[in-house]
């Protein structure tokens, strides 16, 4: 049989790939630099073609596609949410995607998201924290210790400069594995034994809980003045985290408006409430954090130019390297009209 030609071949990142990219990077290292591809992306944020992730809702969780572009590339991402998963042994979250070219339509890279979701979560809520969160700010509060939690820390640790987390979770176990993992790290870890306590002295609350429903993380009395809040749990229609009156005491940030009204925080207020987008801050063309004791809000919920960021960081990222394999993935007969013609010839 004859060799598949370089048109027939995409780049393919497995998990094992992408793990062995992170540990020969250097974690902290790898989230400071997809920061910066975000950054970027966000920056040019009117070049993109937007619009709110299709989302297939069930009763178990969801199922999405989160599509854009800029003029040169094409890029999705397909992603789970099923928080019952982990009680059967699988990941709540899952994900993979696929950059392509604009000019031709051909992929230029496959790859796992499920690690890479993580990174570019992680490196987004940090990036956000660079432009939003106290001066000197260096406690977080991280409530909600499962498989984001330790990409969080490093996270807020490589890009804010924290040097303390205060971790709570309702199941030990949690609490647990997160201080093993974290361990060595150069990171001061507390385990806290409820959230009001993770909370004490922290300039930075870290919301990251999994269950899809309305609940109550933080209630009003927990946020004082002058802290800035990470919300990453809420983040399907149906699902949040905080009690609605820490919304009306907060400056609220956001990805795409038309996608967070849907599925963040604010799904609990009114439909006009103001919010700020952030490439906006990220341009200077609105403010941040403009004051000591203003409490900001980060409602995140993912928007797919973090994704098409993280696809063309780790495209960059792989050429001249062992991280992935060529997958034979596109038919290429030697003439383009003879398709059938080709398949019969491979009997």
């Amino acid at each position: 049989m004859t060799q598949p030609s370089d048109k027939a071949l995409v780049p393919f990142v497995s998990v094992a790939n992408m793990m062995a990219l992170v540990n020969s990077t250097g974690i902290e290292t790898m989230l400071r630099d997809l920061a910066g591809y975000i950054e970027d992306d966000f920056k040019r944020w009117p070049e993109f073609d937007k619009t709110p992730r299709v989302a297939s809702h069930s009763t178990d969780g969801v199922i999405e596609l989160m599509p854009t572009a800029d003029a040169e590339n094409y890029g999705f991402k397909y992603v789970n949410g099923h928080p019952k998963n982990m009680k059967e042994g699988f990941q709540t979250v899952t994900a993979f995607g696929v950059l392509s070219s604009v000019a031709n339509g051909y992929p230029l890279l496959l790859t796992e998201m499920t690690v890479l979701t993580a990174l570019r979560t992680a490196a987004t809520s940090a990036l956000v924290g660079k432009y939003l969160a106290p001066k000197g700010a260096r406690v977080m509060a991280m409530i909600g210790n499962g498989a984001q939690c330790e990409f969080q820390a490093l996270a807020f640790k490589a890009i804010c400069g924290i040097d303390t987390v205060r971790l709570y979770d309702i199941d030990p176990a949690a609490m647990g594995k997160a201080m093993r993992n974290l361990a060595g790290t150069g990171l001061t870890v507390m385990a806290c034994k409820s959230g009001e306590e993770a909370i004490e002295g922290a300039q930075i609350i870290t919301t990251c809980t999994a269950d899809k429903q309305y609940a109550t993380i933080l209630t009003d009395n927990m946020v004082g003045s002058g802290v800035h809040i990470n919300a990453i749990g809420g983040d399907c229609p149906g699902k949040t985290e905080l009690h609605r009156d820490i919304l009306l005491r907060s400056d609220i940030f956001v990805e795409y408006p038309p996608q967070t009204r849907i599925e963040g925080e604010i799904q609990q207020l009114d439909p006009d409430h103001p919010v700020t987008e952030l490439w906006q801050v990220m341009r200077g063309e609105t403010a941040g954090r403009s004051d000591p004791r203003q409490i900001t809000l980060f409602d995140s919920v993912g928007f797919a130019i973090e994704d098409f960021s993280a696809l063309r960081f780790i495209h960059d990222r792989i050429q001249g390297t062992e991280f992935f394999d060529q997958l034979d993935m596109l038919a290429d007969p030697d003439d383009p009209r003879d398709l059938f013609g080709m398949v019969g010839r491979a009997a």
